[in-house]
């Protein structure tokens, strides 16, 4: 395979890449041409909402190619169109073959969230300090303790261990639910309106040596003592009065996927059924909880 590429500014972005997938581009990736430098610029968007931007300022357009010669078209022909003013071809390099597996394993080392509570892959050895381990693959379902979201609601769990009764609403790969039972909960419920997610939180849990229920939505009955719902704000904002009737008095909700420029709309929200309060930051997200 060959790689083709460009530098354009963010106006050209949309057209440059309708038009690498129109000659027949494998894939085509965008990046921030000034990323680790003072001049990058930081994107934040929620899946299933517009993008704030196209690209970047000064934006890196990378495309794959089947063959050099596809790839070699493609820039004559880009180059000869109007919209194409601005940009400029870097040029075009064979991919070097690679152990695929290899290299995205390499990507995924363990992830520490606190000194001894861990988050290892099945391929590393956990840490000597680790006490408390989640053997945890990268799969379809979100949530590998990489992002900090996920980070913030696992910290939060291994400092209120022995809740009785648990709901992660929203599991995808399981990770906070099989958190709550390596920290002494005694009946953990997990749900997602994906079925793939459901199926990585059974197989996640069974590595884990953990017993929950997973299941969609409907399978969230009665009252909990900590409800997690780790999502993203606009559903966390519609799901208020649901997630807060599955709390019992003085149980505990944490909600993440809340970006901080986010926080007075979630209060807002939540106002009618507890106060929430943000409990901590990482990276401009924050971690929002309230005692009901």
């Amino acid at each position: 395979m060959f790689e083709l590429r460009l530098m354009c500014p963010e106006d050209r972005v949309e057209s440059l890449s309708d038009a690498l997938d129109a000659l027949d581009a494998l894939s085509v990736s965008v990046e921030d041409a000034d990323a680790q430098t003072d001049a990058e610029q930081a994107l934040f968007g929620e899946p299933g909402m517009p993008p704030p931007k196209d690209g970047w300022q000064r934006s890196r357009v990378i495309a794959l190619f089947a063959d050099q010669a596809l790839a070699d078209d493609a820039a004559r022909l880009l180059q000869a169109q109007d919209f194409f003013e601005g940009c400029e071809v870097l040029g075009v390099a064979v991919v070097a073959d690679q152990d695929w597996v290899r290299l995205t394993q390499s990507q995924f080392a363990p992830v520490e969230i606190t000194p001894e509570f861990w988050i290892v892959p099945t391929w590393h050895e956990p840490p000597e300090q680790a006490k408390q381990v989640i053997r945890l693959d990268p799969g379809l379902a979100f949530g590998t303790g990489t992002h900090p979201t996920t980070r913030m609601c696992l910290r939060w769990i291994a400092n209120h261990p022995g809740q009785a009764r648990v709901l992660d609403y929203g599991c995808g790969s399981g990770i906070l639910a099989i958190g709550t039972a390596k920290f002494g909960a005694q009946q953990v419920v997990a749900v997602d309106i994906d079925d793939a997610a459901v199926q990585s939180t059974d197989l996640n849990a069974e590595a884990n040596n953990v017993r929950l229920q997973a299941g969609l939505p409907e399978l969230a009955t009665g009252i909990y003592d900590l409800v997690l719902a780790n999502i993203l704000a606009t559903p966390l904002k519609v799901l208020a009065p649901l997630l807060c009737s599955h709390v019992q008095p003085g149980g505990h909700l944490v909600l993440a996927g809340i970006l901080a420029r986010q926080e007075d709309e979630l209060k807002a929200a939540y106002a009618p059924y507890c106060k929430l309060s943000v409990a901590d930051r990482e990276d401009g997200w924050i971690l929002m909880t309230a005692t009901l």
